[in-house]
């Protein structure tokens, strides 16, 4: 191999491993898009005092034994989602989890800090509603996966739903070992085989962002019987929300 050759590899080589270097070190800032509120009201507002930060729940208050928790997505405000969320479902107490870095919330987001912030939710809500539902959508399927197999969330929906953050990854950068380097890995395969809690999935028809096989997969990961796996026709990841089978097949859960 010549001297040219040689140097020109070694240089390819050094390019390689800074690009992985950056991705590590700047592959929070890739996964995370903080969203300020819309819906901002006194009212309408809770705050979760962490040891390491203060976390904004947006909320509608309710007396009686139900609740509903919802996990957005990573770039999601989910504030726009209380007055569907209010007509959908008016038997419901109403908690949406602002992320650390989101909507007011200090600190920054990760899977770890994430997944006590919603421990801490669902403690403090079903200390008054015993019946609490949870919802995650996209990102926030993971984080809530994980929170029922740790609690007694008496119904899971998850929306365009992924078995892994790893496999995610890897879709979108094959180039990279994601395996070596991701921080966030959400394997929310590993958690639903521990679930007992009947759970609906709502894959959309043509997402572009979650495979259909990588649902597949945490479908099957659950325990026989536990879920149920639906499409909503003519969705995006996006736009699932935008259809009428969205809102019919968690009301048929939701409102028994």
């Amino acid at each position: 191999m010549s001297r040219t050759l040689m140097s020109l590899v070694v240089f390819i080589i050094a390019v390689y491993l800074v690009l992985c270097a950056a991705l590590f070190v700047f592959q929070r800032s890739l996964i995370w898009f903080p969203q300020p509120a819309a819906v901002v009201t006194a009212d309408s507002r809770m705050k979760l005092s962490m040891p390491d930060a203060e976390v904004w729940v947006t909320t509608r208050e309710r007396s009686g034994s139900r609740a509903l928790i919802y996990f957005g997505g990573n770039a999601e405000d989910v504030s726009r989602n209380l007055p569907e969320f209010t007509e959908a479902f008016p038997g419901y107490a109403l908690y949406f989890l602002h992320y650390r870095g989101f909507a007011g919330s200090t600190g920054s987001p990760s899977e770890a800090a994430i997944a006590e912030d919603a421990l801490a939710l669902f403690d403090q809500v079903y200390a008054t509603h015993p019946q609490v539902a949870v919802v995650g959508r996209s990102l926030g399927s993971g984080v809530a996966v994980r929170l029922a197999s740790q609690r007694p969330v008496q119904n899971l929906i998850l929306v365009t739903p992924f078995n892994s953050l790893e496999e995610i990854a890897a879709r979108q950068y094959p180039w990279v070992p994601v395996k070596w380097l991701l921080k966030d890995r959400f394997e929310s395969g590993k958690y639903a085989a521990h679930i007992r809690t009947p759970t609906l999935l709502l894959a959309a028809s043509d997402d572009d962002v979650i495979g259909r096989s990588s649902t597949q997969r945490l479908f099957e990961s659950f325990p026989a019987g536990v879920a149920t796996l639906k499409v909503v026709p003519d969705s995006g990841h996006n736009s699932i929300s935008e259809r009428g089978e969205y809102w019919r097949w968690m009301g048929d859960v939701l409102n028994r």
